[in-house]
């Protein structure tokens, strides 16, 4: 049976393993021992309510975050292709034949890398696109502590892009081997993302519902009502009171719930947490766009669950009509030197991670989710004149 309630000790350790990949006990010994002071609390509640698993080492710890719906925001954001990613994996296999503190080159991680490489076509270390990708995942291995750059010659790894002759010295760490998860089964087994998701749910049967419920709530900006058999939001909607008091009992946020959505809020904004809005110029233009929609609801036919679609040429119009609306106070870059297309396309995107609209796979269409409703953005009466 779980305590009532976390104080804020407990409130600030789960966070911590909310808001990052793992802690390290070199880097960050306060976090480390914050989170070890509260361990059986957070193992408890992360178990029960989360089904995740807390792996506490001597060395480091770390949650092991699973969504129930990967969102393109979720990955890791410094790659652009899915060479990235293949590269990425390959040098975790490399790292996994060397020791602790082995020291390598880098030309001997890409030529390692380079036999790897499962791709249809062979790497080619000539070619800037492939040098490109290899710098970007090697610049992550070390963000992430999976290896340590001992020294260069000038320029670093990011001369790599230039010249493939570059050299840079690393050094294996022990975090890279914990990096990927363990798994039931072999991924060789697995031909698709959901059979890799639904591998966590076979050792998460018991109470899943509720599982899926808190990761929905805990990971994502907004849980939507998806269809009249949505489970997930169901129990949301049927123990909403109980749900509520548990979440503001062990976090700061609070929690509302609609007939088409629910959402966790914060009272006021903390550092520690990524947070729409934010004060970046596309918050502005994302909640600019909310207030016209508000204002012309009866331009919008919706559906049952609070959705509207649109065209791509309606969502532009859209954007030109809010931009002739306010861009007199967007920053400079949307309000100057950006095109419709490049303002639509920054907006759209912005709006699909904060899970304010999608775009359906099979038409292409904009779909505007019910949260556009809850949060607008327009100028005081008298803004014209204090910018004068």
């Amino acid at each position: 049976m779980l305590e009532t309630g976390f104080n804020s000790n407990q409130q600030e350790a789960l966070t911590l393993l909310f808001e990052n990949f793992w802690i390290l006990r070199e880097k960050d010994p306060k976090d480390y021992q914050l989170i070890r002071e509260n361990e059986r609390a957070l193992k408890q509640y992360i178990s029960e309510k989360l089904g995740y698993a807390l792996i506490v080492q001597k060395d480091f710890i770390k949650m092991e975050k699973v969504p129930v719906n990967p969102k393109r925001w979720m990955g890791i954001l410094d790659f652009q292709t899915s060479r990235d990613y293949v590269l990425f994996t390959c040098g975790l296999a490399f790292l996994e034949t060397h020791a602790v503190d082995d020291q390598f080159l880098l030309s001997e991680i890409a030529t390692e890398i380079e036999e790897l490489y499962p791709g249809l076509y062979p790497l080619d270390w000539t070619n800037y696109q492939h040098r490109q990708s290899l710098v970007r995942v090697l610049k992550k291995l070390v963000e992430l502590d999976c290896i340590k750059e001992i020294d260069s010659y000038a320029g670093g790894v990011e001369e790599f892009s230039h010249s493939q002759e570059q050299e840079v010295l690393y050094q294996a760490t022990i975090y890279s081997r914990y990096f990927m998860r363990n798994h039931i089964r072999s991924l060789k087994e697995c031909q698709t993302v959901e059979d890799i998701l639904n591998m966590d749910w076979e050792r998460n049967q018991e109470d899943s519902r509720r599982k899926r419920a808190y990761r929905k709530l805990l990971l994502e900006p907004v849980m939507y009502r998806e269809n009249e058999e949505d489970q997930d939001f169901d129990y949301i909607r049927r123990y909403r009171n109980r749900v509520r008091e548990d979440i503001e009992e062990h976090t700061p946020f609070e929690m509302e719930v609609t007939k088409n959505t629910a959402m966790l809020t914060l009272p006021e904004q903390k550092q520690q947490y990524e947070s729409f809005p934010d004060r970046k110029a596309l918050s502005n233009i994302t909640l600019h766009i909310h207030a016209y929609i508000n204002r012309h609801l009866e331009n919008f036919e919706r559906n049952p669950f609070g959705e509207a679609r649109l065209t791509r040429a309606q969502f532009e119009q859209l954007v030109e009509q809010v931009r002739r609306e306010y861009q007199a106070g967007w920053s400079i870059e949307y309000r100057e030197k950006s095109g419709l297309k490049k303002i639509a396309d920054d907006a759209l995107d912005h709006m699909i991670d904060w899970s304010f609209v999608k775009v359906e796979e099979e038409t292409g269409l904009i779909v505007l989710l019910p949260s556009v409703a809850r949060m607008i953005g327009t100028y005081p009466k008298d803004f014209e004149k204090e910018d004068d």
